[in-house]
């Protein structure tokens, strides 16, 4: 071999008797485009790559903060939808304290009767207020979203069959919601 050197279209040589790739004199770098600044290889990249991962992380610190927020924000909501719903039961509280006061000597029965009913339609109108509504249930179609059946019986009058004969607990609604299912008697 007259010439251990393999010329490349690329301008680089291969050196036979090393065993490598080596540069023309003056052909540009491996990898550099003619006209490019000298700038560091991937510089650029590296510094994107720090600023993409300085912004991740500062997102999932802002959302870990954000969840931290929401999660002590609820809680204190249910701490004071709580506290304004004791604060209107105590008149009813209350109330109850002056009946057993003014009946514990009595043997009225119509006192005890009348004191009672008067604290449960403040207790009643005081739930209103808030939302609550109790169901309207007995002579109604069942309605297993609504009602939950816990017996049949035959059914006193043909137009009750298949309907609710008897409530035997009041179902309500807060608002449009349902929170106690009424426990009713079916007719058969």
């Amino acid at each position: 071999m007259a010439d251990d050197k393999t010329n490349h279209p690329d301008d680089t040589q291969f050196d036979h008797a090393a065993g490598e790739l080596t540069q023309e004199p003056n052909a540009p770098e491996v990898g550099e485009v003619e006209g490019a600044e000298a700038a560091a290889p991937g510089s650029k990249t590296e510094a994107e790559l720090a600023d993409l991962k300085d912004k991740y992380l500062r997102l999932a610190a802002e959302f870990e903060n954000y969840k931290r927020r929401t999660t002590k924000e609820r809680a204190d909501l249910f701490k004071t939808a709580n506290q304004e719903l004791m604060a209107a039961l105590l008149p009813v509280l209350d109330d109850f304290d002056r009946a057993r006061h003014h009946t514990k000597d009595t043997d009225d029965a119509n006192a005890v009767r009348e004191s009672i009913d008067i604290i449960h339609n403040k207790l009643q109108k005081t739930l209103n207020q808030k939302g609550l509504t109790p169901m309207e249930t007995k002579g109604g179609a069942f309605d297993p979203d609504l009602h939950e059946a816990i017996t049949q019986i035959p059914a006193p009058s043909e137009d009750l069959k298949g309907k609710i004969v008897d409530e035997v607990e009041r179902g309500y609604y807060l608002g449009d919601k349902v929170i106690r299912h009424a426990k009713v008697v079916l007719g058969q």
